[in-house]
């Protein structure tokens, strides 16, 4: 199995860092990069071959994702809201995509499980209503992680401080769904 990573957001946050915390400076960019990179690591010593690419130009990510030859997509971001209490994990799936549901409830159980994140659920982006571009637009199953609230303050302390325990998480849930499947 060959998997292609992205995680969320421009190269060191030029020109779009994603979200940011107002009180620590934490940046989406960095969390979801170094988070990334451990999903690979973890991966390619389990066996799994994978790509990774943190772009600003979403049709890139798309383009080198299709053109890879992975066998599945993993988006990697963490989450935020106006409101400092939203906290949690949800995992988002394209609508009419079986595989990338079932990837999704793989890496959500994993994180939930692993880290005690509320369980915000898997999500369904249905194209043209709330479709998530680069689910819609990779040929392969595809998911959009959202590990957790970088604007609440229990969630970005994960963020912060329990990124390998995060990417331990999401490598496991990719290896559950490749059992899952075979």
């Amino acid at each position: 199995m060959k998997v292609f990573l992205n995680p969320g957001h421009a190269p060191d946050g030029k020109p779009d860092p994603g979200a940011v915390n107002n009180e620590t400076g934490l940046r989406e960019c960095d969390v979801a990069l170094a988070i990334g990179k451990s999903v690979a690591n973890y991966l390619n010593m389990a066996g799994v071959e994978t790509e990774l690419l943190q772009s600003d130009s979403l049709e890139e990510i798309c383009n080198q994702a299709n053109a890879s030859g992975a066998d599945i997509f993993v988006s990697i971001h963490c989450n935020a809201a106006d409101a400092e209490e939203a906290n949690g994990t949800e995992t988002w799936a394209c609508a009419g995509s079986s595989n990338g549901s079932t990837l999704a409830g793989c890496i959500q159980s994993q994180i939930v499980n692993a880290l005690g994140t509320t369980d915000r659920g898997v999500k369904i982006a249905t194209p043209g209503v709330n479709g998530l571009y680069v689910l819609t637009n990779t040929d392969m199953p595809a998911v959009l992680v959202e590990l957790a609230f970088i604007s609440n303050p229990d969630d970005e302390e994960i963020l912060a401080n329990k990124q390998d325990d995060l990417a331990r998480a999401v490598a496991r849930g990719i290896t559950d769904y490749e059992q899952s499947i075979n």
